[in-house]
């Protein structure tokens, strides 16, 4: 029987999500919002009844992409509606910057404001039917719609942040950290689970800090109590994976000490040993003058005995080189961490002036070459400690999630060890089956042997 609404009929919607992926999952829920409301969505500003773009507002490049993205909705479509970071951000008159740079847009919310954009689109293009009549299509129950591909998916568990980093302007932007109930999150990931994802990426501005506004109270799910806590929260995680034979992993985890009580989790199978810490910085100095909260004087003990508890423990973080005031003993003690601490993915940033930031008041800022020549070094020395870590794996049998398989992985595919996230991290690089009745899928668990390592990749052979 068909809908009284056809598709071809319903208003479109051209949509643009950027930014990393917390704003990923905000655009997931207006989305939902929109496909439950009879909108069709669309990835073309040509042709569209009007366009939303979902912003990032950090950094200058991821700024300039934004207000790039908006001109060319608006050059190509004309009503653009501004969601996101950037749009929480103030201009040099101190007025809204996205409309002191694009005053023709039509609405602008900041981050997080699903009901402000659904707010805004219903004055501008009308909602096409009945609400309980709708339907939503291609999603995940109470999970709603996601941008990722169907075997994994972003889980965010808090939103906000309480630290007040000097280089960050987040919490302008975002507020202050604010955890979901530990229920809803729950809810969340069963069905994204019954819905066949294989692995869950849990996200948040401070993952270890889930709960600590809400003094770790206790919350329900299935009837049961269950502490806001992360240890809880990533057990029961853990507990539902394996019902499904699925992965979690964890990102943005602040490095506090009670990020030891994870480790029995991981060895117990339930989440993936692995960790997404962002360390910044390794002298303590430097993390002063960044106002981070975790020492960096004991960073490297903690990566220690992380390590002692879980062997297999893979570490991923990201660092910046070049802060105001960096001395050049203080960025060879970042050169000698990293090499000591032996992080297998690192990312750097050459430090950037964020409109807002407190850093920007902070005596000695470096020339940019000095900060872009920190930065290349720092890299330097992080690639040859990756390659050398994945060097340790040639011989290794490992589990692969299965990322891309034409013809059925029978000329070989892409997929992902428990040591590598998606978009950030390597891949493995799957060889042909040696067997001809093997075949893989998309979405598919498959034992690979590695057999050699290719720039951050591995290369891996199917059995």
């Amino acid at each position: 029987m068909s809908s009284p609404l056809q598709v071809s009929n319903a208003p479109k919607i051209g949509f643009v999500s950027l930014g990393c992926p917390k704003a990923l999952t905000d655009s997931e829920l207006i989305l939902t919002q929109l496909s439950a409301e009879g909108y069709q969505t669309v990835k073309t500003f040509q042709g569209a009844d009007l366009v939303i773009v979902n912003t990032c507002g950090f950094i200058d490049d991821a700024v300039k992409e934004s207000l790039d993205t908006i001109g060319e909705a608006l050059a190509e479509n004309g009503k653009v509606i501004v969601t996101g970071c950037l749009g929480a951000r103030q201009g040099d008159t101190g007025d809204n910057l996205v409309r002191q740079m694009h005053p023709s847009v039509l609405a602008v919310t900041g981050p997080h404001a699903t009901q402000e954009v659904m707010d805004a689109v219903h004055v501008h293009l009308p909602k096409p039917h009945d609400p309980f009549i709708d339907l939503v299509p291609e999603a995940f129950g109470v999970a709603g719609i996601k941008l990722t591909p169907r075997h994994y998916a972003y889980l965010k568990i808090s939103e906000g942040c309480n630290h007040r980093c000097t280089f960050c302007i987040i919490p302008s932007m975002r507020g202050d950290l604010v955890s979901r109930p530990v229920g809803d999150v729950l809810s969340e990931a069963q069905a994204l689970f019954e819905g066949g994802v294989k692995e869950l990426l849990v996200v948040s501005q401070d993952t270890s800090a889930y709960g600590v506004d809400v003094q770790y109270r206790t919350g329900f799910w299935n009837g049961k109590p269950i502490k806001t806590r992360l240890f809880e929260l990533v057990q029961a995680l853990g507990e539902l994976a394996q019902q499904h034979d699925a992965w979690v992993r964890l990102h943005y985890v602040y490095p506090y000490p009670s990020v030891d009580d994870i480790l029995p989790l991981m060895n117990a199978g339930l989440v993936l040993p692995y960790l997404d810490v962002p360390f910044q910085h390794s002298h303590p100095d430097v993390l002063k003058r960044m106002k981070r909260p975790a020492s960096g004087e004991k960073n490297l003990e903690r990566i220690q005995r992380w390590r002692s508890l879980c062997p297999d423990m893979v570490i991923r973080s990201t660092f910046i080189a070049g802060f105001p005031g960096e001395t050049e003993a203080e960025f060879e003690h970042l050169l000698d961490f990293m090499r000591e601490a032996q992080i297998d993915r690192a990312g750097c940033f050459a430090y950037s002036p964020v409109k807002g930031a407190a850093a920007n008041a902070l005596a000695g800022m470096l020339p940019e070459a000095v900060r872009e020549q920190r930065r290349a070094s720092f890299m330097a020395v992080a690639e040859g400690v990756s390659a050398d870590r994945l060097k340790q794996r040639v011989g290794a049998t490992l589990q692969v999630l299965v990322d891309h398989a034409p013809s059925l992985g029978k000329k070989g595919g892409v997929g992902r060890s428990y040591a590598d996230a998606p978009a950030i991290d390597g891949v493995v690089e799957l060889l042909p089956p040696q067997k001809i009745s093997k075949t893989m899928r998309v979405g598919d668990f498959t034992k690979a042997r590695v057999v050699a390592t290719r720039g951050h990749d591995l290369v891996a052979q199917p059995f």
